[in-house]
């Protein structure tokens, strides 16, 4: 009776997750660096050989395992319990959190682009005259295969929300599986088309600050999507293996916000740098 739980919180035991994030991210972001310069002659770390993607590669490797081991242990307390009320309550606000985080992020992409747009000028834009996209920049066709991947995206936001629904309103898991597998699929479709765009593209990351700023913007963006699309794949097995209920799916809610967050983010950028900017 002395170790009996008298209260709503959740109590974390001692985990080593933290300290593994930070170990890869740290050995990932200085790897990235290292890949980087490459080309320049190389970088010694500790009198170790750097040069390549093999240090990058190891960090990226650490963090994929650390994020499946912590999840997965996020998983197994919604499972057993541990995410009472108030638990969850804690969980919303922190995912709240991360996307007002990514919409800074994304801010930053947005300001880079009508700055550059509105006032093209100084040593880093190489522009005369204040034109806009710069001159040999042949711009994407908003109307052909950009408005083709908003369309597929906006589905997939729909399909997630059916599948809200249903579970929320109907309790109805088959619906639920039947609208995350569609939200998946056409996440999945949306990344091939903009790799596909990619490689039809007709400018460079390096050519101008025009390409530096649409492939950060429209590449950080698919990568959310990437990572979107796992987190709805992930949710999918879930359900599939009978986990989460009509009263706790905390875990789904928190992907369906993403998952709308990503949709938003991709108008603001069709109108603002396929449509706009063009």
């Amino acid at each position: 009776m002395a170790h009996a739980k008298n209260h709503d919180y959740h109590i974390l035991p001692p985990s080593l997750w933290p300290f593994m994030g930070a170990i890869g991210a740290f050995v990932m972001l200085t790897g990235a660096v290292a890949w980087m310069k490459t080309g320049d002659g190389g970088i010694a770390l500790l009198g170790i050989d750097a040069t390549g993607p093999w240090m990058f590669l190891i960090g990226l490797a650490l963090v994929l395992y650390t994020m499946f081991g912590w999840w997965t242990d996020v998983a197994h307390e919604g499972n057993t319990g541990d995410h009472t009320p108030v638990v969850r309550i804690g969980l919303r606000y922190g995912m709240i959190l991360f996307i007002i985080s990514e919409v800074m992020f994304f801010a930053a992409w947005f300001w880079a682009f009508f700055k550059n747009a509105l006032y093209p000028m100084g040593p880093m834009s190489p522009i005369q005259d204040g034109v806009w996209p710069p001159e040999g920049i042949v711009t994407f066709d908003p109307w052909h295969l950009p408005l083709i991947n908003t369309l597929i995206l906006l589905l997939s936001g729909v399909a997630v929300t059916w599948a809200h629904h249903a579970l929320v309103h109907d309790n109805d898991r088959r619906t639920v599986i039947r609208g995350l597998i569609v939200a998946v699929i056409l996440g999945i479709c949306f990344t091939v088309l903009q790799a596909y765009e990619y490689s039809h593209a007709a400018f460079g990351l390096s050519d101008t600050v025009y390409g530096g700023v649409f492939y950060m913007a429209t590449g950080f963006h698919g990568f959310h999507v990437i990572i979107g699309t796992i987190f709805l794949f992930v949710c999918l097995i879930r359900f599939l293996r009978g986990e989460m209920n009509q009263e706790e799916h905390v875990g789904f809610e928190a992907a369906a916000w993403y998952w709308h967050f990503v949709d938003v983010v991709w108008l603001f950028l069709f109108a603002a740098i396929y449509i706009w900017g063009r």
